[in-house]
């Protein structure tokens, strides 16, 4: 399951590089997104190791695209985020994206060529959400949501539903705890030594 849950973040966070057109619907932007990415995963002169770090980086690049960093970082804090002051909040998102990309991003040597199908959308005003199913090359597919958030006339992802646990849900409850056991300072202390970490190695695949 970690595995599943890290190519279908890579897939589902990262679904992006170049800008979608303008007034795109949530779908639509998506598919857009999609074929650049899986381009960056399935690269050939990416693929060496010595090349590891420069896909690692350009798949962040994608996500930094696509994925409304900021919404997620406040959403994932939950109320503890109107009690931070505008430095501390900037801080955290810095050190929440850094997590992702230590969790996420760094797993990518995982993906083994699953597929993104297109199911379902629902817009209720500015939220809306894409229904998707990662299809893997045994044929399982694997139930993902994205909620998205439009910013003027495009739209960005802010969570990822994977088989009904909410990413930015598991973030903050993981948050919480930290802070009312410990404090927000305790937290910030663990996000910095997650992210002086190195990053994990790639499982040996059959």
């Amino acid at each position: 399951m970690a595995r599943v849950l890290g190519v279908v973040t890579i897939i589902a966070l990262a679904l992006g590089l170049a800008q979608p057109a303008a007034a795109a619907t949530p779908t639509e932007t998506l598919k857009n997104y999609g074929d650049v990415v899986l381009k960056i995963l399935e690269d050939p002169a990416l693929k060496s190791s010595e090349r590891k770090n420069e896909r690692r980086a350009a798949v962040r690049k994608v996500a930094e695209g696509v994925f409304d960093l900021s919404e997620t970082a406040k959403r994932a804090l939950g109320l503890h985020w109107n009690q931070r002051t505008p430095a501390e909040r900037e801080e955290f998102v810095h050190l929440f994206a850094d997590l992702l990309e230590t969790t996420y991003i760094a797993r990518i040597d995982e993906y083994g060529g699953e597929r993104m199908k297109y199911v379902g959308e629902k817009i209720d005003g500015e939220n809306a959400v894409v229904q998707t199913r990662v299809v893997t090359r045994k044929g399982t597919e694997v139930p993902v949501e994205a909620r998205m958030i439009r910013r003027g006339d495009k739209w960005y992802i802010y969570d990822v539903i994977l088989e009904s646990v909410s990413l930015i849900s598991n973030y903050r409850a993981q948050f919480d705890k930290i802070i009312r056991t410990s404090s927000y300072g305790e937290l910030v202390k663990r996000l910095k030594e997650r992210k002086a970490l190195p990053a994990p190695q790639p499982r040996a695949t059959r």
